[in-house]
């Protein structure tokens, strides 16, 4: 091979090593470029589900309590009651009349749940009665009267107060109609018989009504 020769063969050489070379470099960049933004997206990831995380403890936290257990709006009224530790005789109560199928559906029901401090305030004798089932029909009767159809919150329960200038009156399921009264913002609701009880806890959302704890067992006429 003459001097020309070897020449051009190492010119032919040298531009294979560049072109290679070249590629090469435009590989690394690429790559170097995709790493930090690869890193970005999982950062971003990482960032977003923290959020969500944050943002449902947020709301977990604002849910309102009843007996120590937080109420969940999307239960029903007889899933939340059963997790409430103030409420037990009520949701026995319910159970015993049979009304827990009712209360678990689409309602929307109203109840004013009397707590189990309020059943103590009746004498023991006539708890123990009205559970027995000859007597199902008469506990039925006075736990409908506990419940009034529709979902009325607060804030339409204030309003119908200031339409009857502090006086609210509403039918409930078993048929006699209940009355609230509003002095120096303290509700109390008053029964059939005269008697009243105090309303210790407004507005508890579910996801078919709305609750009322309530100091004392209503009795209907």
């Amino acid at each position: 091979m003459n001097r020309a020769s070897r020449m051009a063969v190492l010119g032919v050489a040298a531009s294979l090593v560049m072109t290679a070379g070249t590629a090469m470099a435009a590989n690394y960049g690429a790559t170097a470029q995709a790493a930090p933004h690869a890193q970005s997206m999982k950062v971003a990831a990482s960032s977003a589900a923290k959020g969500a995380t944050a943002s449902r403890a947020a709301a977990t936290s604002k849910l309102p309590t009843v007996g120590g257990a937080q109420m969940d709006p999307t239960k029903t009224i007889v899933e939340n009651a059963s997790a409430a530790k103030n409420l037990t005789r009520l949701v026995s109560a319910v159970k015993e009349a049979d009304l827990a199928t009712t209360l678990s559906g689409k309602g929307p029901f109203t109840v004013f749940a009397p707590t189990d401090d309020a059943f103590a305030k009746l004498p023991k004798a006539t708890v123990a009665d009205l559970m027995k089932p000859a007597k199902k029909a008469e506990l039925k009767k006075i736990l409908t009267y506990h419940v009034v159809p529709g979902d009325i919150t607060v804030t339409e329960l204030k309003a119908d107060l200031k339409k009857g200038n502090g006086t609210a009156t509403f039918t409930t399921v078993e048929g006699a109609k209940l009355t609230i009264h509003e002095k120096g913002g303290q509700l109390t609701i008053v029964d059939a018989k005269g008697n009243s009880a105090a309303i210790e806890q407004q507005d508890v959302p579910q996801s078919n009504g709305t609750v009322y704890v309530i100091g004392s067992v209503l009795m209907p006429s």
